[in-house]
């Protein structure tokens, strides 16, 4: 009887696991786009219109140090990588308080 018992517990639980995963993968709504993805010498990022207003767009190396920021988005913005070191690098949209909209991460490949 124990076992049937445990086993319906870790039945339970993985199916808990499993809708919240669905869920969150519906909620999940990318407002930037960027490729390549290792980037050699340029990055294009593509954000959705209408989000460049009152927004800020900062890159971090991966210890943290900002190492680019732009206070003017554009749609497609390209950023020169001929400064940037090779490593993962993190990126982060904030709205006008601050508070971050999207982050993601990527790598610099020379």
């Amino acid at each position: 009887m124990r076992i049937f018992y445990i086993l319906f517990l870790v039945g339970l639980f993985s199916f808990q696991a499993i809708g919240q995963t669905r869920l969150d993968s519906y909620t999940d709504v990318k407002i930037a786009k960027f490729y390549p993805n290792p980037a050699v010498n340029q990055i294009t990022f593509s954000f959705e219109k209408g989000i460049e207003k009152d927004k800020s767009f900062k890159i971090f190396n991966f210890i943290g140090k900002k190492v680019f920021e732009l206070q003017t988005i554009l749609p497609k913005t390209i950023i020169d990588l001929s400064e940037f070191y090779r490593g993962v690098y993190i990126f982060q949209l904030t709205d006008k308080k601050g508070k971050v909209i999207e982050s993601g991460k990527f790598q610099v490949a020379k």
